[in-house]
């Protein structure tokens, strides 16, 4: 039976190696990532000493009121500069993180991420079963007519992009403070979150709602947490290891499927087997095939035994004609 690994009661390498057990022996896993996972690929996270809460906004408010609804629609010149100093990077590239959760899900393993970012990294990665809580900075909409707007379009505007159709306000199509997620996100969420034989959750604090109460839709204590910081799930998880996500991750998700080889062998067997059973299957056929043969040739020997007793004595001259003539 399972026993839940305090995060003080053992060395990193141990837990490393516990974590790759678990995995081995998951079937169905959901992760669940913050801003942490895209760090290391230079994206700021936004609560730690160096995010985007604590460092200077550039204006004369805060970032935190910034990404709000209220303050976009009073302020938009003031939200969109920050946006596009702040919120946007499209040069950032897929990490380690992103490289082996695609691993994870190739080996039929990961069945969903959910995820906390708006950068695409995941999709960039190579990940198909993506759920976005917040939405992504690379999807951007006319808030009048609804026509949609790649990042470069925004980009490429000087202060409040607006639609070339209508001429609304584009605006990027993630969610602000006081704005509510997509249903739909969400009940995917919890039900993949309900499937799950584990739950990963890496680089999020879970302080943000309604993520972070995704654990309790769990019948199960099977979590580990990968984060920097201590969270509140910590002393509940099976296992929680204080350590970049990417690193961990990267060690710990096999480079290839492990049973591959295995299920090679057992199909080539496979088909041995069956070669070998056509083959006996054929010899078997023809064995009676021989045998009739050999009777048939028996009896035509025989009948012409009987004939050649029944038929009169004749010079060899007129035999020898006779045979001449139907050999």
């Amino acid at each position: 039976m399972e026993t839940r690994i305090d995060r003080l009661g053992t060395v990193r390498e141990d837990k490393l190696r516990q974590l790759r057990q678990i995995i081995a022996d998951s079937e169905y896993i959901v992760f669940l990532g913050g801003a942490g996972v895209s760090t290391e690929s230079g994206i700021p996270d936004f609560r730690s000493g160096t995010g985007i809460y604590n460092s200077d906004s550039g204006v004369k408010y805060r970032p935190i009121d910034i990404i709000a609804h209220d303050f976009f629609m009073e302020h938009p010149e003031e939200f969109f500069d920050f946006y596009k100093r702040k919120l946007i990077y499209p040069d950032a590239r897929p990490n380690k993180a992103h490289k082996a959760l695609v691993r994870l899900e190739k080996q039929g393993k990961l069945k969903a991420i959910i995820t906390q970012n708006i950068d695409n990294l995941h999709q960039e990665a190579g990940s198909k079963c993506v759920i976005e809580l917040h939405g992504s900075v690379f999807r951007n909409y006319c808030m009048d007519c609804g026509k949609k707007y790649d990042l470069e379009y925004v980009v490429a505007q000087e202060g409040v992009p607006h639609c070339q159709k209508c001429g609304g306000i584009v605006r990027p199509d993630i969610v602000l403070y006081e704005e509510n997620l997509n249903h739909k996100d969400v009940d995917d969420a919890i039900k993949a979150v309900k499937k799950c034989d584990l739950l990963i959750i890496a680089g999020t604090s879970l302080t943000v709602y309604p993520a972070a109460t995704f654990a309790q839709f769990l019948k199960h204590d099977r979590i580990v947490i990968i984060n920097k910081s201590s969270t509140y799930m910590d002393l509940k998880a099976l296992l929680t290891i204080h350590d970049n996500v990417g690193e961990v991750l990267d060690i710990c998700v096999p480079k290839r499927k492990p049973s591959a080889p295995r299920k090679k062998t057992a199909a080539k067997s496979k088909t041995t087997s069956k070669t070998t059973a056509k083959t006996k299957t054929t010899t078997a056929k023809a064995k009676p095939a021989a045998k009739t043969a050999t009777k048939a040739k028996a009896a035509t020997a025989k009948t012409g035994a009987k004939k050649a007793a029944t038929k009169k004595p004749s010079t060899s001259r007129t035999a020898g004609k006779v045979n001449d003539g139907k050999s």
